[in-house]
């Protein structure tokens, strides 16, 4: 049975507080960390920019089509202002009707595509209003994001610093306790997760259990300076005068 005197024992306490304090800081950094607002809001980010994206490729298409349709046109008043020229300059009737003939094909041509534009142009201002409206959308979600994430960023630097502090008090305080005690301890705790707790009125304050009267007389038999474990938890026991 390990043995440190009972003064060191009782510095456990002090020692297990600090480490009850760390671990309460451990569990809210992952709290904060698991924040259920993050699925959420990440999901609605990554929705808005996929919509964003679809808004500006359908956009860049319609944009590209206009400006096909648009040299479509070009092309075809330009054979009309040649063919046109070549009808002015005369020449032989069949020639000349031939040419007639092919003006008016190209300038039904020429109606048709500048109705194609009139309808690409009516389209592409729809889908930059909705592209305007993904935008705008897309924003909102990415403020709504930076917002939570500054929001978080800022517990969680709290809990950080405060986390610094704590574990500078807890060494400065285990630098205190005789080191072997210290050694069982920090097994002990690594093992049952709490280290040591008192032992009051016949109660564990590791477990919250009372002992058995036969633990109790196995404890009460103990020297001062035994180092005894809760049946129960399995952390270090530490008794004061009022233990029993």
């Amino acid at each position: 049975m390990p043995k440190a005197p009972a003064a060191e024992q009782l510095k456990l306490l002090d020692l297990q507080a600090l480490d009850a304090k760390l671990h309460s800081l451990d569990l809210r950094r992952q709290a904060l960390d698991a924040d259920p607002r993050l699925v959420p809001i990440a999901e609605e980010l990554a929705a808005a920019s996929r919509a964003a994206r679809e808004a500006d490729l359908a956009v860049e298409e319609a944009q590209a089509e206009l400006v096909k349709v648009e040299q479509s046109v070009e092309q075809v008043s330009a054979r009309i202002e040649k063919d046109e020229a070549r009808l002015y300059a005369g020449g032989l009737s069949k020639d000349l009707q031939a040419l007639q003939h092919d003006i008016e094909g190209l300038s039904a041509r020429r109606s048709d595509l500048e109705d194609a534009e009139l309808e690409v142009l009516e389209r592409l201002d729809g889908l930059r209003g909705r592209q305007a409206a993904a935008a705008a959308e897309l924003a909102q979600a990415q403020a709504a994001s930076a917002a939570l994430r500054s929001e978080l960023d800022a517990q969680l630097s709290a809990v950080a610093e405060e986390r610094a502090h704590v574990a500078s008090e807890r060494s400065e305080v285990a630098a205190h306790i005789d080191g072997g005690l210290v050694e069982v301890y920090e097994k002990t705790l690594a093992k049952r997760g709490v280290g040591a707790a008192r032992l009051f009125h016949g109660t564990s304050e590791g477990s919250g259990m009372s002992l058995s009267p036969g633990d109790l007389a196995a404890i009460r038999s103990a020297s001062e300076d035994d180092v005894v474990f809760c049946p129960d938890s399995g952390c270090i026991l530490v008794r004061s005068p009022e233990w029993s």
